[in-house]
């Protein structure tokens, strides 16, 4: 008989608003003491044991993950300036290389790989473009690591210097290189610890603009570095004091300004500086307004500089209007007015043309319009229609893709859905044409017409319609006989879970089983006010919503209790923690990945990572007492009572700076203590995001699934 670790007791008292609360395991938070990485190492050998029935299944969704996917791929070139960048996956290797090829002219087609049969390529082989040069490959770039992961990746306009961040812990802080694209492979004597995702080039390839984080985690501060020189000669040219906002830098499509953007959950700020003038000090476009957010585009429109800014200032689901570069805080024309039925997202600038992202019914959309051109006669009248891309199925995904030039006729857009893998267009704007340039190879027998996708709809406690997505083979399903169902959830930061397509996902789909999505409120599928109603003091919405759903598709006869398994990640692990706590018998299982399952002693601490940015999303239950005790309510640790408990696996990384690992470590003390049998699986040299290499990440996603597949009761050898 195994016996489950069981760790040392050394309760603490935390005490708030008159509250007492006995934390017996807060111990574990020190990740330095050897008496807690041994713990670790034991919650994971145990569940090794306790999972080694299922090494057969995990080895055979490993392989069918692998044997689905063509290992030796190519993207879809991208121009930008005189070269088409693009990236490679090659069978063996874990991670991408990264590639480019010279571009010609006025040539927009982008270069093709030749077709192979994949017999003429040996292992770890592949067939170069003309001309083909490798700026970085990820692969020789992360030997000797356990962990690797690329944060920064530019090229300067000439095209001459690349510039790379890489983090080998998964603490999230990169460090930059610079390497000379010459051909030599030279590595420039520049180097820059430390810093946060997402440096670039100024236009002029002279500076670097680079963001560094406090102790907190959060980008504070942003540098700008002279190619050549030391980091320790670096320049702080903005630093942001409130602990709320976020920085970062870059560039804007058309060159013509830098750009830094300070945000917080609720409101932003951006500040742009002339692009000739990398020296000079930034402007901003509109000073911050609490609650207000809004994202800013350069655009030349009748040959005039303007400001393209969708934003909330008295418009819930954001507006789009135009302002005079030169006076940002003049007068607004408004383009695109508030609608309450359509949340605008975003817009994309281009010379001739511009894209708008908004959602609408639940799925997002994309438009494209063109932009009148200089010169036009006083009494013309242009040609500025706002025109939407269709598309035939009732559920799907679309957004615009990777567009860096500002020059490019077409507009790079991403479809996809639940049965339709993802497949990459180029819309020719001014014709409307649409040129299929990839879509997603599915090796083996896939028929996207075996399988069938559907929307339900359940009914919340206080009568809300709550969306429900739901994916499965029609031929090994027929709804009104309860199947093996996976039900994924999120809820958080206003973050859609929309349609999309996943290779491990069909092995799930081929053993009978239904992937089912729950829409829920504090997503932001619904608009805006679905997020609104599903945070602070109404964040149980939440957890509602998908206790809701799990019993709509119970009573409508879709699955049992004893074949229903819940699955969320991160905020999402919240969620299915909150719901362990709330409603345990409808699920024969709940896979919390990451779970963010002690949210009350973490966003009481304002020195861990992103704790006073999350204040803006769940309330601040250091000065707020009713925050507290709302928080304290729904607290997944704070909740776990002796009760009938389905099997939970949690799995969670080590060196997590978002959800700390010692937040699942307690959770599973608390869960034995009451009666319950979790398991726990470290990654003992990981992230937020899981294992690096795609290899790892297809055994961890094995892992997992075949622990759904045994707590849903499918098939576990398929068809």
């Amino acid at each position: 008989m195994l016996t489950p670790p069981r760790p040392e007791k050394r309760p603490i008292q935390r005490v708030h608003h008159g509250d007492v609360f006995i934390d017996e395991y807060d111990w574990l938070r020190a990740k330095e003491d050897p008496a807690v990485i041994a713990h670790l190492h034991e919650e994971n050998a145990y569940t090794r044991a306790r999972t080694e029935h299922l090494a057969i299944l995990q080895e055979q969704l490993f392989e069918e993950i692998r044997d689905r996917t063509k290992e030796t791929d190519l993207s879809v070139p991208t121009r930008e300036g005189d070269w088409w960048y693009f990236s490679r996956t090659v069978e063996g290797r874990q991670y991408g290389i990264h590639c480019r090829v010279p571009a010609s002219g006025d040539d927009w087609e982008p270069p093709v790989l030749p077709e192979t049969t994949g017999d003429e390529l040996t292992d770890a082989s592949y067939e170069p473009l003309p001309g083909e040069q490798v700026l970085l490959d990820d692969n020789v770039e992360s030997e000797g690591h356990e962990y690797y992961a690329l944060g920064s990746f530019d090229v300067s306009a000439d095209g001459s210097t690349l510039l790379y961040g890489i983090d080998v812990e998964g603490d999230e802080r990169y460090t930059i290189r610079l390497r000379s694209l010459d051909g030599s492979g030279r590595e420039y004597d520049d180097v820059i610890e430390g810093t946060a995702a997402g440096a670039v080039f100024d236009p002029s390839g002279r500076y670097v603009f680079y963001a560094t984080v406090d102790e907190s985690w959060r980008p504070d501060t942003v540098w700008r570095h002279e190619v050549g020189t030391a980091a320790s000669d670096d320049v702080s040219v903005f630093h942001e004091p409130d602990e709320r906002f976020w920085l970062g830098v870059g560039v804007t499509r058309s060159r013509r300004f830098l750009m830094i953007e300070a945000g917080s959950n609720v409101t932003s700020e951006t500040w742009l500086l002339d692009a000739d003038d990398p020296a000079g000090e930034f402007r901003v476009v509109w000073p911050r307004k609490d609650g207000v957010e809004y994202d800013v585009e350069h655009v030349v429109a009748g040959g005039r500089d303007r400001l393209l800014i969708v934003h909330n200032d008295d418009a819930v689901n954001f507006e789009l209007v135009s302002v005079a570069a030169s006076d940002p805080q003049g007068p607004r024309r408004m383009l695109l007015p508030h609608n309450p039925e359509v949340r605008l997202e975003g817009v994309d600038a281009f010379r001739d043309f511009v894209a708008v992202e908004y959602r609408r019914q639940g799925l997002p959309r994309v438009a494209v319009a063109k932009v009148p051109p200089a010169g036009l006669p006083a009494d013309a009248t242009p040609d500025d229609t706002l025109h939407e891309l269709p598309f035939d199925e009732d559920l799907f995904s679309v957004g615009v893709g990777s567009n860096p030039d500002w020059q490019q006729p077409t507009l790079r857009i991403a479809y996809s859905s639940f049965v339709t893998p993802t497949t990459v267009y180029d819309v020719v704007v001014a014709t409307g044409e649409r040129r299929l340039r990839k879509r997603q190879p599915v090796l083996g027998d896939y028929d996207p017409s075996r399988y069938a996708q559907r929307r339900e709809w359940a009914e919340a406690d206080d009568g809300t319609r709550i969306p429900v997505s739901l994916v499965y083979r029609h031929d090994l399903v027929e709804l009104g006989t309860p199947a093996p169902t996976l039900l994924y959830g999120y809820g958080s930061y206003e973050h859609s879970i929309d349609p999309g397509f996943g290779i491990p996902r069909l092995s799930l789909l081929d053993r009978g089983m239904i992937f089912a999505v729950a829409h829920v409120r504090g997503g932001g599928e619904m608009g805006r006010l679905w997020y609104e109603r599903g945070k602070k003091l109404e964040k149980r919405n939440t957890f509602t919503d998908f206790v809701a759903v799990a019993r709509h598709l119970i009573d409508n006869d879709i699955t049992a209790a004893d074949r229903l398994v819940a699955q969320g990640g991160s905020a999402g692990g919240l969620l299915v923690g909150a719901v362990a706590n709330m409603a345990p018998r409808y699920f024969s299982g709940i896979l919390a990945e990451v779970p963010f399952v002690d949210p009350l002693t973490s966003i009481l601490d304002p020195s861990l990572p992103l704790t006073v940015i999350e204040w803006d999303e769940w309330g601040n239950p250091l000065d707020d007492a009713e925050v507290y005790a709302y928080m304290r309510s729904y607290s997944p640790l704070e909740n776990v009572h002796e009760n009938h408990y389905p099997p939970i696996l949690a799995v969670t990384s080590l060196n997590d700076t978002r959800v700390l690992y010692v937040e699942p470590a307690k959770w599973v003390a608390r869960l034995r203590d009451a009666g319950a049998d979790p398991l726990l699986k470290v990654e003992m040299a990981a992230g937020h995001g899981g294992v690096s290499g795609r290899y790892s990440a297809w055994r961890e996603r094995a892992f997992a699934y075949a622990g759904v597949i045994d707590r849903a009761k499918a098939h576990p050898s398929g068809e």
